[in-house]
């Protein structure tokens, strides 16, 4: 007679599932709180204590841990001397395993979880026969995830028993759900010790979404996101509107929100290509965005625009004329949605945690044959009467809005990056060169010959990196430019210092430097 052995901590679906498998003549065994919800439904199922012969002890601690289950779920039907060390020893089969794990990463989302709550929450037995069963794929069916009672159920139904395939494929997911189950374990207790570059890197995620393509049409892609992902996230907003989003459009809408995070008034940054390309500041957030697109007028087309505000009616009409790939905001007023809901393509992303700033977290990135790890470069406080001056020339304080933001937005700007901008707005960005007096020179030429009138009386620079030569201050200088803020670290520093210092204009000194690869 076939055995079932039935023991999960997610009751989803058990009782109907378990009771097909005892109408199709099969031999259920349980432990724990399954067996007690099988019974009281009616359903047959036998204890395992009453196989094993042994209690459960240690406060269920040790229940399955026994050779009557273990050789059951192992012992090759093929292998004459399994089958006959089974008959030996008094051991029975076991043909499906349907199991899954107590709550480790549930509890680990509690808010308030003690460490012990979460080591009582590390399930041992469990990944144990579902390691053994899986193994055994050739001769057991082994399930962990309720969405997949129905297709055992069809096959069974329709042949008496599963397919080789269909086993074959459970096991490989079995594999994969110890893994991750495994890996939060272990990211849990290495980060408990303090362990900040463990020998072994645990990494785990789960499939969010299947994607058209990558980066280009040739290139297969998906979407995977953290476990437990931040609340202050992409993956945690709602998509509104508009088509599914592509590789593109996640990479830059991350990009977007990452920018936004630095400004608490309210703000609006267009973003392509990951970099941003207008940013505006307002008493509101129709003035913002007017701003923004005032910045760059013709970049922002095709592009990703994020607000920190909710999305008002009088904002959707000035979003309405433009192509725009995504519009990502906290909230869209219902009159808001109504107008934008006639440009079906837009996405329209709603994220309720703009008030949360992004928290510290590690980056990775791939390279050939291995991957690279860093702390992510997350908002700082930013104040510019806090940098010293690094020539003669003392900063006023009226600069201090333009510096700061100039020196927030520079951040996000690939490097070698330089962004001209005023109190309100940018007004250049050059993003991405070779040398950074090219970067400089296209921030300038973009912002001298910005159309919208926008204020060029007080405008600041600001570099990701050090002045490497005096080239830049130098062109700054004769270009308008009335303060520079930049790391400082260069060995010809006093070069580009006797450039601003000769033109009267200060330049401040940050300490921190912002590339971005």
């Amino acid at each position: 007679m076939p055995r079932a052995l039935i023991s999960v901590s997610d009751k989803t679906g058990i009782v109907a599932f378990a009771q097909f498998l005892a109408d199709q003549g099969i031999d259920i065994i349980s432990t724990g709180g399954t067996l007690r919800a099988l019974n009281e439904a009616g359903v047959p199922a036998t204890a395992v204590e009453e196989v094993t012969g042994f209690p459960e002890i240690l406060d269920g601690r040790v229940k399955t841990l026994h050779p009557k289950i273990h050789g059951g779920l192992l012992a090759r039907r093929d292998q004459a001397s399994h089958l006959q060390a089974l008959a030996d020893h008094g051991i029975e089969a076991i043909d499906y395993v349907v199991v899954n794990l107590y709550p480790f990463k549930a509890t680990l989302a509690q808010a308030h979880a003690s460490h012990a709550d979460l080591i009582e929450n590390i399930d041992i037995g469990g990944p144990s026969m579902l390691r053994s069963a899986a193994k055994n794929y050739q001769s057991v069916t082994v399930l962990t995830d309720p969405a997949d009672y129905d297709r055992v159920q069809k096959e069974v139904a329709a042949e008496g028993q599963t397919s080789l395939d269909l086993r074959a494929h459970l096991a490989a997911k079995v594999f994969r759900q110890t893994a991750q189950y495994d890996a939060l374990i272990a990211q849990y207790l290495t980060n408990f010790v303090g362990e900040s570059e463990p020998e072994k890197l645990t990494l785990t995620y789960d499939l969010k979404q299947e994607l058209r393509y990558g980066e280009n049409s040739h290139q297969a892609a998906a979407f995977y996101q953290e476990p437990l992902a931040p609340s202050y996230s992409l993956v945690q907003a709602q998509q509104l509107q508009g088509k599914a989003l592509s590789y593109n459009n996640i990479k830059d809408a991350d990009a977007a929100l990452r920018m936004i995070a630095e400004f608490q008034v309210p703000a609006v940054i267009a973003v392509k290509h990951m970099n941003p390309c207008g940013m505006g500041l307002g008493e509101t957030i129709e003035l913002a965005f007017q701003r923004c697109y005032e910045a760059d007028s013709q970049s922002i087309y095709g592009g990703v625009v994020v607000v920190n505000r909710p999305v008002t009616r009088a904002l959707a009409e000035a979003l309405q004329p433009i192509f725009l790939e995504i519009v990502i905001a906290p909230s869209f007023d219902a009159e808001a949605l109504d107008l934008l809901a006639s440009k079906k393509n837009l996405r329209l992303l709603a994220l309720d945690h703009f008030d949360q700033s992004p928290a510290p977290a590690k980056e990775y990135v791939s390279v050939m044959g291995g991957l690279l790890v860093q702390d992510q470069d997350i908002p700082q406080a930013v104040h510019a009467s806090d940098w010293p001056a690094m020539g003669q020339i003392a900063a006023d304080p009226k600069q201090d809005q333009a510096l700061e933001l100039a020196w927030k937005l520079v951040k996000h700007v690939k490097s070698n990056a330089i962004v001209v901008a005023n109190d309100v707005q940018s007004l250049g960005i050059g993003a991405g060169q070779m040398n950074r007096v090219g970067a400089c020179e296209l921030a300038i030429q973009e912002a001298l010959a910005n159309p919208h009138g926008v204020d060029r009386s007080n405008m600041v620079l600001a570099s990701d990196a050090y002045l490497p030569m005096a080239d830049t201050a130098e062109y700054a200088v004769s270009h308008g430019i009335k303060a520079i803020v930049q790391p400082a670290g260069s060995i010809h520093d006093d070069d580009s210092i006797a450039v601003t210092d000769a033109a009267q204009i200060p330049m401040l000194k940050t300490g921190r430097r912002h590339f971005r690869h």
